[in-house]
């Protein structure tokens, strides 16, 4: 059984930027008592905590798993995934690297085509959302007058896009292609919003 601070852990992992009180209710305990572990981990070097921006008023505080923390959990692919991109953005051209993510996504949405076909805007839409869910992205999308926008609660590419925010062109290029619209990004979680946001106008969907 996973001990407290383990579950505090992998909320961060499954929701960077997390409130105190997005951790108490994930985790089933009260604030005060997630604050304590908080301290503690940041002590340890495991979390640390940001000031962001939310509206008017005071900044509040959230919190993300450091390089230490993402060190705790199996998946050991985070530095060299960081030393390849780092190796490849040294020795090509910019738009060559854009390119190469831009095609990792075209050839996903390619997979999907099949299933894809004839759906309307919002099965398509229930479509990506499970299909980037299991990508391990955390997403909700909703009807905004004659627009959608589709929220990335979370995202598995974040500590990589951290130093490296061309991978963002993997999901929105993979959204626009299974959508057949254009996918804008309208907020983004490494410029400091809550999660990253794209809009979707209506348009006659291609099949």
């Amino acid at each position: 059984m996973k001990s407290t601070r383990d579950k505090i852990l992998q909320t961060l992992l499954q929701k960077p930027r997390s409130t105190i009180n997005t951790l108490a209710e994930a985790v089933g305990i009260n604030p005060i008592s997630v604050r304590h572990h908080l301290t503690n981990l940041q002590m340890e070097g495991l979390v640390e905590g940001q000031e962001e921006r939310h509206g008017v008023g005071r900044p509040r505080l959230v919190y993300i798993l450091t390089d230490e923390g993402m060190e705790r959990f199996p998946t050991r692919y985070m530095q060299l995934t960081t030393r390849l991109l780092s190796q490849m953005k040294d020795t090509m051209p910019g738009p060559v690297v854009t390119e190469l993510f831009n095609q990792i996504a075209e050839d996903m949405a390619s997979h999907y085509s099949s299933d894809m076909r004839g759906l309307s805007m919002e099965e398509r839409l229930n479509f990506v959302k499970e299909m980037l869910g299991r990508e391990g992205f955390t997403v909700e999308w909703e009807k905004k007058g004659g627009q959608y926008e589709i929220h990335e609660i979370s995202c598995p590419y974040y500590q990589i896009g951290i130093a490296h925010p061309e991978v963002c062109t993997v999901d929105q290029t993979l959204i626009s292609k299974m959508l057949a619209l254009p996918a804008n990004k309208v907020q983004c979680i490494l410029s400091g919003a809550a999660h990253c946001t794209y809009v979707i106008s209506p348009a006659e969907i291609k099949n």
